[in-house]
């Protein structure tokens, strides 16, 4: 297995691998970095891939007096950048994690060489996530229980009961007052009048059979940024890097060689 390193950085925890251009990957609402795993070996061959723990999220620190919102991440990945020296960075967020890295690039316009949105969104959630129904379900069932149900809502046809083992598993470290406060937030994010100043480079990836930020979504991200390709991943549910990362990879791989030339 590729040899990483793991860092405290602020309320982060950070795995490190690899050498050559910065990969920065951000997961999605409790979700965990370990969900980028299909990812390292593959590009830390050729860069340098920083995977993120936001606050409260997986191995990450939780404490009570913080923030949990888009902004306060925004901020935690500008600390790790400044940490890392990640300027000219690739930056690619997953779901939550593609709302933290569209506002990212329009804050730290400077900061990024190229941005992936994976299964994300311009403006909240996609129609099969209301907010209202998660924060009553997590005070109905647990948080637990109810990042569960979503993250089961969430694979396509072809995920393995493993798989969703391995999700179940990881969403279930995120408490309850992290998860209120990133669900409100999230909920509320909107780029849609400020899509056309992100002028990186940018590529949305989505699962085809994505039910939880549906491929209209990434559309409409591709039809706002200038520039912007949209793939479409086949066989694949909102965790695309996971249930068909060979597809995935080679998606990711093509679009960082186009920025290399």
């Amino acid at each position: 297995m590729m040899q990483t390193e793991t860092l405290a950085l602020g309320d982060t925890v950070v795995r490190v691998a690899g050498a050559g251009a910065p990969l920065v990957f951000i997961h999605g609402f409790t979700t965990t970095a370990e969900f980028w795993r299909e990812q390292v070996a593959h590009f830390s061959a050729s860069h340098r891939v920083v995977l993120i723990n936001l606050p409260g999220h997986g191995a990450a620190p939780r404490p009570a007096q913080r923030a949990y919102t888009i902004a306060a991440f925004v901020a935690d990945v500008n600390a790790v950048f400044d940490a890392l020296a990640l300027d000219g960075a690739t930056l690619v967020g997953l779901s939550m994690g593609g709302t933290v890295a569209q506002q990212f690039v329009l804050d730290h316009p400077g900061r990024v060489r190229a941005l992936v949105l994976v299964g994300a969104t311009p403006h909240g959630l996609g129609p099969d996530v209301d907010a209202d129904n998660v924060l009553a379900a997590i005070e109905s069932l647990g948080v637990v229980a109810a990042s569960q149900r979503v993250i089961e809502r969430s694979f396509g046809s072809a995920a393995s009961a493993a798989l969703l083992a391995f999700a179940r598993e990881e969403v279930a470290q995120t408490p309850a007052f992290v998860a209120r406060q990133a669900i409100a937030s999230l909920n509320a994010a909107d780029s849609r009048a400020r899509l056309g100043e992100i002028t990186v480079p940018t590529l949305a990836i989505v699962g085809e059979e994505d039910i939880i930020t549906p491929v209209c979504e990434s559309e409409a991200l591709a039809d706002g940024i200038p520039g912007c390709g949209l793939a479409l991943i086949p066989q694949a549910g909102h965790f695309p890097m996971l249930e068909q990362p060979a597809a995935f990879n080679r998606v990711l791989a093509a679009f960082l060689a186009q920025r290399a030339r």
